[in-house]
């Protein structure tokens, strides 16, 4: 599933053919992709002049002069595809803008697509329940801490709930563990200050990282450019069971089911 830094490379992808540009056509290749689409969208977004584009946890934001917002997630194998070469049969929405095509592409049809108020776009509801955005100024150590305080629940999957932090993925909450030398399994009460105070900027960093290197590539993600992300090349223990840890000694990456997702960790350097 495209996780934070693969939708936030998505939306950079998309700005740069997209804001600012009217769109000159919009088509549906279907009724629905998960949820079917919303009544009044061709009509909402044909015309209409792009004046920005954002994310919100693992949403992508395409803002309109019409005071609307399309909300888009990507789902677990969707992605956007500008100009492509030819016609997939998976291509569910179409838009023309900017002498550019582009093709909102999901196989599996997990994603979908919402038309909201752009000033009442915190009140959607995925949204109003929302923690902050891990790369803002909200998320602070205090903050993760007190939502966390007393928690018996793993840390692992504390960080999983989109009300303690908005987006983290399982990808990027191994990585980011990892980074902090904190374990997965220990519960979230019990995770205490000076450790939050190495987890918080990890978590940061391997985001940014995953970012810079345009995402990590597994299964059917690609970026709007067809290109693919190499941030896969850097993991130190998602994925890599029984490989040697990169950083502690005689360490060796375990995995472990937690709430039904897979757990990476190093035993001896994660405590």
């Amino acid at each position: 599933m495209p996780e934070l830094p693969e939708v936030e490379t998505t939306v950079r992808g998309l700005a740069r053919v997209l804001e600012g540009e009217r769109i000159d056509r919009v088509r549906l290749g279907r009724p629905d992709m998960r949820f079917p689409f919303p009544e009044g969208l061709v009509q909402s977004l044909t015309g209409a002049r792009v004046t920005a584009l954002g994310r919100r946890a693992k949403y992508g934001l395409l803002h309109t002069d019409r005071d609307t917002t399309m909300i888009f997630h990507l789902g677990m194998s969707g992605r956007w595809r500008i100009d492509p070469e030819v016609p997939d049969r998976h291509d569910h929405l179409l838009l023309e803008a900017g002498g550019h095509r582009l093709a909102l592409n999901d196989p599996r049809r997990f994603g979908y697509v919402d038309l909201v108020d752009t000033a009442r776009l915190e009140e959607w509801p995925a949204f109003a329940v929302m923690g902050p955005e891990p790369l803002g100024d909200m998320l602070s150590v205090d903050r993760l801490r007190t939502a966390i305080r007393g928690r018996r629940r793993a840390i692992k999957l504390l960080l999983l709930d989109q009300r303690v932090v908005a987006g983290l993925g399982n990808i990027y909450v191994c990585e980011a563990l990892h980074r902090a030398r904190i374990d997965p399994r220990k519960a979230g009460g019990r995770v205490y200050r000076p450790a939050l105070a190495r987890l918080v900027p990890a978590i940061r960093e391997v985001l940014r990282q995953s970012i810079e290197d345009g995402g990590s590539t597994l299964r059917d993600y690609a970026r709007p450019d067809g290109e693919l992300g190499y941030f896969a090349t850097r993991f130190a223990v998602y994925g890599r069971e029984g490989e040697a840890c990169r950083r502690s000694d005689g360490g060796i990456v375990r995995r472990i089911v937690q709430g039904g997702r897979s757990t990476w960790f190093c035993p001896v350097c994660q405590k």
